[in-house]
């Protein structure tokens, strides 16, 4: 599998990428392990399998703040307080996973 990363290419952490593909096309829990089954060429490690979930939430909350900054710009392209509202709840949704610890503790065993 090979993940091209046009947008912020070769300044993150491949992980970040995967989460954040994983966010914007809705990948299911089993479409997350596939991808990174592909990805890693087996099965990823809990902190590999922890960094993408925790991406995934950074993700949105990177978006919510460039959809609130839209917002306060007046930018009449769309709805942006909804747009940023929607990311924000996605994102402590995923936080408030019961899982999300563990996925933060696989991490601080590395």
């Amino acid at each position: 599998m090979w993940v091209v990363d046009w947008e912020y290419s070769g300044m993150n952490d491949p992980m970040w990428d995967l989460g954040d593909l994983s966010v914007e096309a809705g990948f299911s829990d089993a479409n997350d392990r596939e991808m990174m089954e592909a990805y890693c060429g087996g099965p990823p490690t809990n902190a590999q399998y922890g960094r993408m979930v925790i991406y995934k939430a950074m993700s949105d909350l990177l978006w919510t703040l460039w959809g609130l900054i839209q917002h306060a710009n007046e930018n009449p392209v769309d709805d942006f307080w909804a747009y940023a509202t929607n990311r924000f709840t996605r994102c402590k949704a995923l936080m408030a996973d019961p899982a999300f610890p563990a996925h933060v503790a696989a991490i601080k065993k590395n």
